[in-house]
């Protein structure tokens, strides 16, 4: 029996990328961690589709363009819209117990076995783009609750947080341009002022942190004040993907994984303030979590002097940081000045 050829020799073979460029996205998925499919597209050696076309090649299943087909009221209904956008698939044809669903991850086997479960169907794939995906599930599913996530943190009552600061993403916004359509996703105007609230809000309460939480019927949005975790209104459930992708992207971290963790960072302005926030996004039962801490640089802009230590103390610590060789270990609890005591002992 002949070996299955995977899509990347498919590629190759067709002349639809070289070998040289075959090389070149491998390094660069390696460094990026990243999946090859998700660096080709990214260094445009060659189209999504195009990729989706060779990989349904590999896996012996079909590519669909998802704008060309209709999708009923009925079948739209055998998938629950949280499933579709947490998974990012669509249903594109039923037959007795089959479903068959679009996805743009045909090796995802573990997703694949949830489905059967969660459905309860037997589920069979086509493939397509991820972004075409996107943009069907908000074509087919609308964008109703819009408002209600957009007012989640709209003050309640006279002396409430003041939600009008302007956030600054400039270092990021290359990776948020809006669609011309309009579709409500990571990059809609609704969920870039949805996570722009969030954050806006974490900092004018002295947030240390930012935990979002999914759960079966909900989303749950906590903020770390004084050690204490507060909860907010929620979002609806069905913004989960779109909230997430977008958190992603102003991190730099891929959006398609969703089976390992994934750590990284965001430099934003909130009016005056220069913000470092930690990313870490953590897969969980009913989707995947985000806890973010929140950096103040201009509070941790402080000389060690003014750490609060005892003279000897300031002393021996002040010796032991100017070795040339070595290790300081800083531990304690949340919020108790770790990273200030590192950043003074830098600065």
């Amino acid at each position: 029996m002949a070996k299955r050829r995977n899509f990347a020799a498919i590629l190759v073979k067709c002349g639809l990328i070289s070998q040289e460029q075959l090389e070149e996205a491998q390094n660069v998925a390696s460094v990026q961690k990243i999946k090859l499919a998700d660096a080709l597209v990214q260094m445009e050696y060659v189209s999504a589709n195009n990729v989706m076309r060779a990989m349904a090649e590999e896996y012996g299943t079909k590519f669909v363009k998802l704008e060309k087909l209709n999708f009923p009221a009925d079948l739209v209904a055998l998938v629950p819209e949280h499933v579709a956008r947490e998974f990012n698939i669509v249903p594109v044809a039923a037959e007795d117990n089959e479903l068959t669903i679009a996805t743009s991850e045909p090796d995802d086997f573990i997703t694949i076995d949830k489905l059967n479960f969660m459905l309860n169907r037997t589920i069979s794939i086509n493939l397509a783009p991820k972004e075409a995906i996107r943009k069907t599930i908000n074509k087919i599913y609308g964008q109703d609750g819009l408002a209600a996530a957009v007012s989640l943190v709209a003050p309640a009552e006279d002396g409430a947080v003041d939600m009008t600061t302007e956030i600054d993403f400039s270092e990021t916004d290359i990776y948020a341009a809006n669609d011309d359509d309009g579709s409500l996703d990571e990059s809609s105007a609704p969920i870039v002022r949805l996570a722009q609230l969030i954050i806006t809000e974490a900092v004018q309460l002295k947030a240390s942190d930012i935990h979002i939480e999914p759960f079966e019927d909900r989303i749950r949005i906590r903020y770390r004040i004084d050690g204490v975790l507060v909860e907010r209104d929620s979002p609806p459930r069905r913004l989960l993907g779109a909230l997430l992708s977008r958190f992603k992207i102003l991190s730099k971290l891929d959006i398609a994984e969703r089976r390992r963790t994934q750590d990284g960072r965001i430099k934003v302005t909130v009016g005056t303030k220069e913000l470092d926030l930690r990313v870490s996004i953590i897969p969980t039962n009913h989707g995947q979590s985000v806890v973010m801490r929140i950096l103040d640089k201009d509070n941790i802009k402080i000389g060690l002097r003014q750490l609060g230590f005892a003279e000897d103390d300031f002393t021996t610590f002040n010796t032991l940081i100017r070795r040339p060789n070595g290790i300081i270990l800083v531990t304690g609890p949340t919020g108790s000045g770790k990273t200030t005591s590192l950043y003074a002992a830098l600065n």
